[in-house]
């Protein structure tokens, strides 16, 4: 059975409070259930982390080291200057999709840049929770 860590960066765990006309009203715990409903569909193991702080994201991707199959990343503001990030990714060799629950691209000009995507095999953007399940089946193939 595939493996894949679900890594997600600042405020995704104020999903629900947070910009809802962006975000859309589902919190956090409705996304993390949905990704776990999607991983056992697929009959992958998911490993779910959540943290405000790069270093620990940083130590999240380092600690995957020959030990997922995949990683889902939504670096959230991270993404767009995140070099610890991009060089942990690269440094583990893990493939990786990231993953923004919002359009990235018909945002604020500053988030249409992603530092972190360099060091990625896809971005999924724009699909809010079926982003997760499409970059989930992408890996478990």
């Amino acid at each position: 059975m595939k493996k894949i860590l679900v890594i997600n960066g600042p405020n995704i765990n104020m999903l629900g409070i947070r910009e809802t006309s962006i975000y859309g009203g589902g919190t956090y715990q409705d996304l993390c259930d949905y990704i776990k409903k999607e991983a056992q569909e697929l009959q992958v193991e998911v490993e779910l982390k959540q943290s405000n702080y790069e270093g620990e994201i940083v130590t999240f991707i380092q600690d995957a080291y020959k030990k997922v199959d995949g990683i889902v990343i939504n670096p959230a503001a991270y993404t767009h200057y995140s070099i610890a990030i991009l060089d942990a990714l690269k440094a583990v060799s893990i493939p990786t999709i990231e993953v923004h629950l919002s359009d990235i691209h018909s945002r604020e000009e500053f988030r249409h840049h992603s530092v972190t995507a360099a060091a990625c095999v896809e971005q999924i953007s724009g699909l809010g929770f079926e982003g997760y399940a499409l970059a989930l089946k992408k890996i478990a193939e």
